[in-house]
C-alpha cells in the first residue's frame, strides 16, 4: 500500500497485521482519486473509519489543508498515527480514537464542516445508511462537497437519504464506491 501521488508519492504505508483492517486496494484508490481530485486541493477531509489513513493521506499529499482521522480501533490509531508521522502530514491531521456517532457530534459541535468525506465502515454491519443520516442531520459537508462510501458490491442504496443524492456508482469487483452530494449541488451538475 503506497502513496500514489503529491508530495509524498510512492511512500509504503503500514498496514495491518490481521484482517481486522480491509484497506482499499491500489486500483479502486486509483480511480477514486481520479474521480474526486477536484475536491482535494486546499480541502477540509474527513477520513471515518480511517483504517490505515491511507485516503486521508493521500488527499493531504495531493495539497488538501488538514484531513480528521477517526478510527475506534486502538490497533488502527496506532496505524494512522505511524502513517501519518511518516508522511510528515502531523501537522495537517488530527486523529480521534472514538466511535464515528462519537466524532460527528464532537465536529458538528466545533462547527467543522468538510469538503470530502470518506466512509468505510466494516462491510455486513449495515451502518453506512445510519452514517449518512447522522451526516445530513449535523450538516457536515460544505455545498459543493462529496461524500465516498466503499462497501460491498451487495449492499444498495437509496437514491437519496436526506438532503443527500446519489451522485455516482462505480464498481470493482467485490468493491463499489457510491459518492453522494447535497440535493441543491446534484442538480447544479444534471
Amino acid at each position: 500500500m503506497r502513496v500514489i501521488s503529491g508530495k509524498a508519492r510512492g511512500l509504503k504505508l503500514d498496514s495491518p497485521k490481521n484482517q481486522d483492517v480491509r484497506p482499499t486496494t491500489d486500483r479502486v484508490k486509483e480511480s477514486l482519486f481520479n474521480i474526486i481530485n477536484p475536491y482535494i486541493r486546499e480541502s477540509n477531509i474527513l477520513d471515518l473509519f480511517a483504517g490505515t489513513g491511507s485516503l486521508g493521506i493521500e488527499c493531504l499529499s495531493r495539497g488538501a489543508k488538514n484531513c480528521v482521522f477517526v478510527d475506534k480501533s486502538k490497533d488502527s490509531i496506532n496505524i494512522i498515527k505511524s502513517n501519518v508521522k511518516k508522511a510528515r502530514v502531523e501537522n495537517e491531521s488530527t486523529i480521534l480514537n472514538v466511535d464515528f456517532k462519537d466524532a460527528v457530534k464532537r465536529l458538528s459541535s466545533q462547527n467543522q464542516k468538510f469538503d470530502v468525506i470518506f466512509m468505510d465502515p466494516p462491510y455486513y454491519e449495515n451502518m453506512f445508511i445510519e452514517c449518512l443520516k447522522i451526516i445530513d442531520e449535523l450538516n457536515l459537508l460544505y455545498e459543493d462537497g462529496i461524500i465516498v462510501v466503499e462497501h460491498d458490491t451487495k449492499d444498495l442504496f437509496d437514491e437519496s437519504i436526506g438532503n443527500l443524492v446519489k451522485s455516482r456508482d462505480k464498481k470493482y469487483g467485490n468493491t463499489t464506491l457510491t459518492f453522494y452530494k447535497l440535493e441543491a449541488q446534484n442538480e447544479q451538475e444534471d
